[in-house]
């Protein structure tokens, strides 16, 4: 194995999969709405999805769903319509002591959903596993072990990004307050997805 190209994978893998979009806004929000402790199912739901669509793409299937621009379409159109509502849960969702930690927004199946969908993950494992080689003469093996390292880097980075939502959840704030962030969480999550489906 080319330990200088895996180092080099890492770096850029901690870089794509741990900077701001669809699935780590989600993650901010549930860690803030639920916790941490309470936020861990829809964190191993969005794992689930992300794991499988970081093994369509190492698989070259995301290629051949590429030729198909419906499939394509229909996937972000179902990404973009959870991410409004999980927006607007997030924004509109109870202050104080009337905060509510249940509801389906935050359940494994919609973690689930949006790994599965995210068009910022596919993008993100297509330019990750054309771009690097960690071992030369078996093309299995390399994409395998490319893909083992990308859902350990989706595991760290998630884990962290979930944390510090949790970490703004213990923040005491004034009513106010507390409604001026989850706005701005809501708002964050439709401009990461924007983003991302620009």
């Amino acid at each position: 194995m080319d330990t200088v190209a895996m180092d080099l994978f890492l770096t850029a893998a901690v870089g794509l999969l741990g900077s701001p979009g669809p699935a780590i806004a989600a993650l901010l929000a549930v860690g803030r709405a639920r916790g941490f402790a309470g936020g861990l199912r829809y964190f191993l739901g969005l794992q689930l999805g992300l794991a499988m669509a970081a093994g369509i793409t190492a698989a070259g299937l995301f290629s051949l769903l590429a030729t198909f621009p419906s499939a394509l379409h229909v996937m972000t159109i179902v990404a973009a319509v959870y991410l409004v509502y999980l927006a607007w849960r997030i924004a509109s969702s109870p202050i104080g002591e009337a905060r509510t930690y249940n509801g389906a927004h935050a359940s494994p199946a919609m973690g689930f959903l949006l790994g599965v969908t995210n068009p910022k993950a596919y993008l993100a494992f297509a330019s990750l596993l054309a771009s690097y080689t960690l071992i030369k003469d078996n093309a299995q093996h390399d994409a395998f072990t490319k893909w083992m390292l990308l859902i350990a880097v989706m595991i760290v980075v998630d884990i962290i990004w979930l944390y510090i939502g949790a970490f703004l959840r213990g923040l005491s704030l004034s009513s106010r307050n507390e409604r001026a962030l989850n706005i701005a969480l809501g708002l964050t999550v439709l401009i990461a997805a924007g983003l991302a489906f620009v």
